[in-house]
C-alpha cells in the first residue's frame, strides 16, 4: 500500500480521564456540537427579541429529545428483532447497560445514535417546547435549525475519531485505513466526507440568515437545512458500508429509505416558505 496515499487512521478514541472516568472524542464532539449550537441559536433568539428566560429551557429540551430521538431510532430502525424481543433489551433500549448472559449487568453507554431518529425526537422536543412557553413553533425550528448543521459536524467527526459509520472500500492505495477495526485496506472516509459538508451547509445557511431575517418563522430553514443534509446524506450511503446485516442486497439502504420523507418535507417547506412571505 502506498503510504503517501492511505491515511493510517489509529487515534485513540479517549481525550483523557477525568475523576477515573473516560472522556471519549465522540462524547466531546456532542458536546462542543451541542454547546455551538446554544451560543448560535442564542443569539439568533435576541436578534428576535426573544426574552432569555424563554430561551434557556430550549437547551434542556433539545439534549433530551435528541438523545431519546436517536436511541430509540437505532433500536427501531435498524435492530427491533433485538430490542423488542424481550423485556431486558428493551430495557437495554432506554438505559445504557447490558445484561450479561452470565448475569449481572454491564455499563455500555449509548453505542447506537441514529441521524433520523434524533431529528424526529428533538421536533417533538421543541413542539413540547412551544407549546409551554407560548413560542411559534416555525419559529423555533428555523432559530434551530440555523445551528444544526454544525452540530450534525460534529457529531460525524466524533464518528470518525471512533472510527465507526465508515466508507466502502475503495478497491485502491487512496482512503483511510481504520486500524482499530483490525482492518489493513483503504475505505472512504465517508464521516469525514458529511462532515465536511455539513459544515459547508451551515456556512451557506449562516450567510443566507445574515441577508434575509424576515426568513425565520416561514418554515425556510427547517426546510433548506433537513432537504440539504438528507439530500447529501442519502447520495453519501452509497459509498457506506452496510451498518445491519438486513441491508445487505438492498437498491437502497434503511438511512436512504428514511431520508426520503425528509428530503420531500423540506423542498414542501421551502416551497410553502416562499408563499408566505407573499
Amino acid at each position: 500500500m502506498n503510504s503517501f496515499l492511505a491515511i493510517i487512521w489509529n487515534p485513540d478514541t479517549e481525550l483523557c480521564h477525568l475523576l477515573g472516568l473516560p472522556i471519549r472524542y465522540y462524547s466531546l464532539m456532542w458536546v462542543i456540537g451541542l454547546v455551538a449550537a446554544y451560543l448560535i441559536v442564542k443569539k439568533v433568539y435576541k436578534d428576535r427579541g426573544i426574552k432569555m428566560e424563554v430561551y434557556e429551557p430550549l437547551f434542556v429540551y433539545c439534549f433530551i429529545g435528541i438523545l431519546a430521538g436517536a436511541r430509540l431510532g437505532h433500536c427501531i430502525f435498524y435492530e427491533p428483532d433485538y430490542y423488542l424481543s424481550s423485556g431486558k433489551h428493551f430495557i437495554e433500549m432506554l438505559l445504557p447497560i447490558r445484561f450479561m448472559a452470565k448475569g449481572g449487568i454491564q455499563m455500555v453507554g449509548y453505542s447506537g445514535l441514529a441521524s433520523h431518529g434524533g431529528t424526529i425526537g428533538i421536533i417533538i422536543a421543541m413542539v413540547l417546547y412551544c407549546r409551554k412557553y407560548k413560542v411559534k413553533v416555525l419559529e423555533c425550528i428555523d432559530m434551530v435549525c440555523v445551528a444544526t448543521p454544525l452540530t450534525a459536524a460534529c457529531i460525524r467527526l466524533g464518528n470518525l475519531m471512533n472510527s465507526e459509520i465508515v466508507g466502502k472500500a475503495t478497491g485502491t492505495d487512496w482512503g483511510f485505513v481504520f486500524v482499530q477495526n483490525g482492518e489493513d485496506f483503504a475505505r472512504h472516509p465517508a464521516q469525514l466526507y458529511e462532515a465536511i459538508a455539513y459544515i459547508i451547509i451551515f456556512i451557506v445557511t449562516l450567510l443566507i440568515y445574515r441577508k434575509h431575517k424576515e426568513k425565520i418563522g416561514s418554515g425556510f430553514y427547517f426546510g433548506f437545512c433537513i432537504a440539504t443534509i438528507f439530500t447529501f446524506r442519502f447520495f453519501i450511503e452509497f459509498c457506506k458500508e452496510v451498518q445491519v446485516d438486513f441491508e445487505e442486497g438492498m437498491a437502497f439502504d434503511m438511512g436512504q429509505l428514511l431520508s426520503i420523507p425528509f428530503i420531500i418535507a423540506g423542498i414542501w417547506l421551502i416551497l410553502h416558505s416562499r408563499k408566505k412571505q407573499h
